[in-house]
């Protein structure tokens, strides 16, 4: 099989097979994700936003359209520390909730059911988030990232131009640049996935079969395989493809080049 986004994801949710098609390295994936995105997003960003200030009151997305009133916020021991969305005393399960302190600078951006945006995170876009996304306080989510069902954006995360498949995570301080991170990833509190290459030129790698790959690009962070996990305060530097259910230990610096699946890198 040729060096391919297969080696790395078992599977993609249905709305990105327009992207991750026959067998394209993932690199490539990359390459085609700003003009996918502006042809795939259907933007549901109510015109009532104003770009650039933090919004004054919660928004609720429901199947019937955004609510700005008639519905109540609830967090409490009942509702197991989670932040939900009640009305007339009843939770509104898959209920899309926009936090007040919020930010938007771009209407292009697509929202699934089930979204917990956070107060003082800011979307620029355009952007598609998928179901059952978390995107928590100074989350940082700029423009050309597709958020996979049920990822974490975590506080003071920071995304540009990145993938996340499903059940992804960057929980904590986490920098994800030009990146792909595969179904069920955790990266470990302060995890950084450099994407920008000192030195001229592009960022070249050896294969699985140790031939010689040019991925054409000076900026690429990583490409996590399934089931990969990082460690507290682990970086990878600008092409690092790391096989399926790999492990970084914590305060590992990772070498660019390609890892076969369960590598534990110390």
């Amino acid at each position: 099989m040729p060096f391919s986004w297969r080696h790395f994801f078992s599977s993609v949710p249905e709305k990105f097979h327009g992207l991750f098609e026959d067998d394209l390295p993932p690199w490539q994936i990359l390459d085609h994700l700003k003009a996918f995105i502006r042809s795939n997003i259907r933007p549901n960003l109510p015109d009532s936003v104003r770009l650039g200030v933090p919004l004054d009151s919660p928004l609720v997305l429901l199947p019937g359209g955004w609510m700005d009133e008639g519905f109540e916020t609830v967090c409490n021991d009942e509702t197991k520390g989670k932040l939900q969305v009640w009305i007339e005393g009843e939770p509104v399960p898959n209920a899309t909730l926009i936090c007040a302190g919020a930010i938007f600078t771009d209407y292009r951006v697509q929202f699934g059911a089930g979204i917990l945006v956070e107060s003082g995170a800011m979307i620029k876009g355009p952007c598609i988030i998928l179901d059952n996304v978390q995107i928590r306080q100074a989350a940082y989510v700029r423009e050309d990232c597709l958020i996979g069902p049920e990822a974490v954006v975590g506080h003071a995360t920071e995304l540009k131009h990145s993938i996340f498949l499903s059940d992804a995570k960057a929980g904590h301080f986490a920098y994800v640049g030009d990146s792909i991170l595969g179904n069920q990833v955790n990266l470990g509190a302060g995890t950084k996935l450099a994407n920008l290459k000192f030195a001229p030129g592009t960022v070249k790698i050896s294969g699985p079969d140790g031939e010689k790959l040019d991925t054409g690009r000076r900026k690429i962070g990583a490409i996590l395989g399934d089931g990969v996990q990082t460690g507290c305060n682990s970086v990878t530097n600008p092409g690092v493809f790391l096989g399926q259910r790999s492990m970084v230990l914590p305060n590992s610096s990772v070498n660019p080049g390609y890892y076969p699946e369960r590598t534990i890198i110390r």
